[in-house]
């Protein structure tokens, strides 16, 4: 069992806590600046890439130092969404869509409406903690 003694007080821990965080962000900073480097000569090199694909007419070539392949992936979303999901209505096309639940609207709905809570739905609530630097004296 300890005592007293061996806490390390708050203020102490919340001081090394935000020398950490900052570092973390400086270091953050310098990476995501180098990667955006290498992803902007990565989409150069991509584009030339493709464009060489197109005039050779091919969707692929082997070469020694790896295989280039042109994919194709379309993607989908409406330009009205009111019209869209009377579609799936009328259509019962329900599975055109993602099964997935807006976090902040649902939040609200709950609030506004403590006693409408859907069936099924279930919640998880996880703690952390945050340290805020002290305001300016």
């Amino acid at each position: 069992m300890s005592n007293d003694t061996d806490v390390v007080p708050l203020d102490k821990l919340a001081e090394v806590y935000i020398k950490i965080r900052t570092r973390i962000a400086e270091i953050t900073k310098e990476a995501d600046t180098k990667v955006e480097e290498l992803k902007a000569q990565q989409d150069e090199i991509s584009s030339a890439m493709k464009e060489t694909l197109r005039q050779l007419n091919v969707r692929s070539v082997n070469t020694v130092a790896g295989t280039v392949i042109l994919t194709e992936k379309t993607r989908y979303f409406p330009s009205d969404w009111a019209e869209f999901k009377t579609f799936v209505r009328e259509n019962d096309a329900f599975d055109l869509m993602e099964k997935r639940i807006a976090q902040t609207n649902m939040a609200k709905y709950l609030e506004e409406n403590p006693d409408k809570y859907p069936p099924g739905l279930q919640s998880e609530t996880e703690f952390s903690v945050s340290v805020r630097k002290p305001s300016a004296k």
